[in-house]
């Protein structure tokens, strides 16, 4: 018989091949071999399921799903388990759900029971369901999750109001170096009150009853975590336990009946630790076992729960899982290395206000260093360049999404080094240059020190006195304008790298001169 390495090497070779090769040749071969040769090319039904569900035409879906449960009758145990498995990605209707059921039933294999299990824990409905809660099944979870997607829309209430904050934490994670600006934004609203800070993780507790909404009034952290609780280092069966108790606890039970319409269902992750299935499959288990309300399901999940690593133990934390994010719904389009959102809003805050505000973004990207200082009032006017005709076309359907109508935007494409005379823009008429420049990382610059030196050389021109210049620096450069001064400078991880968030300020004599532009 062939060895596993046998059969993997050559699903690897039916795996690329057309899928008219593969089902005109491969598949009436394998139907007509004797049984030996039958299972020495049982690869072939595993590359059926892979190869149609990448190109397979859906007109012979219906053929390759019969052909599949046919297989499941086969008398050889390893072609029954590679068709269940290829039959998912296909697609499982009742027909094929009784099939499978109807062989759960009368397996007396162990491994095959197992594999059954497994398969219609994917993709089994309520008969599925009703078999496996008979029976006591481990995927009862799994397929109670999947009847509950079926049948209802989980929804996430950002209006719902939470009344129970007595000894409530709420974890604002973002990058670090921004947690500075991330307080100052918290304490400016006014709603929260900040009990710790430490790299990359502003802490919060809530100053009287409050909504999602009123948390993602903040712009500038990245994610949002309701602490469930802390549980300290110990043997692995004994932190399974506390874990799965954290996560079914009443408190934690309270705050997702209070947010969620519909089932609840949740996504588990040990972060910064990689898969870790089988850890997670045992804390959801014992979970549910402690609350069968309370369903981990990795497949469209309105809710996580992250298990972050602590000093001595793990911080569980529940985290909403928005696409889009509820703040950043106008972001329409994209372009390949745009900003962070939340770095934007840093950026924007950073600037600080100023009445009749007219600002300049010289690489524009998708617009949003230029949308979230838009928001945030006093702006006449924003202009923004990128030599990419794409950006430019993303930042004009993004700013007009934002709705942002009391400001005028103009967006150009072209060198920034041209900016003043394509748009014709006077020198000492700008309030405010805000962006975040190529960084030589994703997007190769050839002289970087020199694309430096024209941006503060071409800022230094038109800002006007008092005007300032907001922006990433790469490098160790300061500016060699002596009418830029430096007023902060502080390192932030820009993804692997740290990077100078610096803000200049326009130094010489004379006034504003504001609506020129």
């Amino acid at each position: 018989m062939k060895s596993g390495n046998a059969t993997k090497e050559l699903y690897k070779q039916l795996r690329a091949l057309p899928w008219p090769q593969l089902w005109e040749h491969e598949v009436p071969q394998f139907d007509r071999a004797e049984a030996r040769a039958r299972f020495e090319r049982v690869a072939v039904v595993r590359a059926v399921g892979v190869v149609f569900s990448e190109s397979g035409p859906p007109a012979q879906r219906e053929a390759v799903k019969q052909w599949l449960v046919r297989l499941l009758g086969d008398p050889e145990e390893k072609i029954r388990r590679y068709a269940m498995a290829a039959l998912p990605k296909i697609g499982v209707g009742a027909r094929e759900e009784a099939e499978l059921l109807a062989l759960l039933r009368k397996t007396t294999n162990e491994r095959e029971e197992k594999f059954l299990t497994r398969t219609l824990g994917r993709v089994g409905g309520a008969a599925t369901l009703d078999t496996l809660e008979a029976a006591g099944g481990h995927s009862v979870q799994r397929v109670k999750a999947t009847v509950a997607r079926a049948q209802r829309p989980t929804i996430i209430r950002m209006d719902r109001h939470v009344s129970d904050i007595s000894g409530m934490r709420i974890h604002l994670r973002g990058r670090r170096g921004l947690e500075g600006i991330v307080r100052e934004e918290v304490e400016a609203r006014g709603k929260f009150r900040v009990v710790e800070v430490s790299p990359g993780l502003v802490a919060i507790t809530p100053l009287a009853a409050f909504t999602l909404d009123d948390v993602f009034e903040l712009r500038c952290f990245d994610t949002v975590g309701f602490v469930l609780g802390e549980v300290k280092s110990r043997d692995q069966a004994e932190l399974i336990e506390a874990l799965a108790a954290t996560i079914a606890s009443p408190a934690s039970r309270r705050l997702l009946e209070t947010l969620t319409d519909g089932a609840i269902r949740y996504r588990l992750d040990f972060i910064g630790r990689g898969h870790q299935r089988g850890a997670v499959r045992e804390v959801a288990e014992r979970a549910f076992a402690l609350c069968p309300l309370i369903l981990n399901d990795a497949r469209q999940s309105p809710w996580a729960v992250d298990i972050h690593p602590a000093a001595a133990g793990h911080t569980v934390e529940l985290r909403p899982r928005f696409a889009p994010d509820p703040r950043h719904a106008w972001r329409l389009d994209d372009v390949p290395a745009a900003s962070h959102p939340p770095l934007a809003a840093c950026m924007a805050r950073l600037a600080g206000p100023m009445e009749r505000e007219i600002a300049w973004d010289p690489f524009c990207g998708s617009a949003l260093e230029l949308i979230e200082r838009s928001r945030l009032g006093g702006v006449l006017r924003v202009h923004g360049t990128d030599h990419d005709a794409d950006a430019i076309r993303a930042a004009r359907a993004n700013f007009a999404a934002a709705r942002l109508d009391r400001v005028e935007s103009r967006f150009t494409c072209c060198d920034f080094r041209e900016f003043p005379t394509v748009a014709r823009i006077a020198p000492r008429s700008l309030t405010l240059i805000i962006t975040n420049p190529p960084l030589g990382r994703r997007l190769q610059i050839p002289n970087l020190r020199g694309l430096f030196e024209d941006l503060f050389a071409v800022a230094a021109d038109l800002l006007a006195p008092g005007g300032r210049l907001v922006f990433t620096n790469p490098l160790r450069m300061d500016s060699p304008e002596p009418t830029l001064k430096l007023q902060s400078s502080q390192a932030v991880d820009l993804g692997g790298f740290d990077c100078r968030l610096e803000v200049y300020r326009k130094s010489a004599a004379g006034a504003v001169v504001a609506g020129r532009a």
